[in-house]
């Protein structure tokens, strides 16, 4: 089994910064990339920004200039610098990995972690 814990999240004033963290462990075979998706009351779930194993990163619109990903390989630990922060970012956000566990032969599928509250109000 593959098991994800988050960390960091919280209540922030609006232009306030919080970083998240989640590390991944259990049997891990490879990871292709980490990432971190949210989900506010009432809405679908939606990418905020992930990272490959390689280091190449991608972001949603509403994430960029203000939220960095980044990586500790070493670690199986994903990050998100969010800065800026805005009442309309208030959302669960979840930790993604996409990857195998186990000895490898199982298909690629995505893990989940079980989410951090993060509210932006004043």
């Amino acid at each position: 089994q593959v098991q994800l814990v988050e960390s960091g999240g919280g209540l922030v004033q609006p232009g306030g910064s919080l970083r998240l963290s989640c590390a991944a462990s259990g049997s891990i075979y490879s990871i292709d990339a980490m990432g971190w998706y949210r989900q506010a009351p009432g809405k679908q779930r939606e990418l905020v920004a992930d990272i490959t194993s390689g280091g190449t990163t991608n972001s949603a619109d509403s994430a960029k200039g203000r939220f960095t990903i980044s990586r500790d390989n070493s670690k199986n630990t994903v990050y998100l610098q969010m800065n800026s922060l805005k009442p309309e970012d208030t959302a669960v956000y979840y930790c993604n990995l996409f990857g195998r566990g186990g000895n490898g032969l199982a298909r690629r599928r995505n893990y989940w972690g079980q989410g951090t509250q993060v509210t932006v109000s004043s």
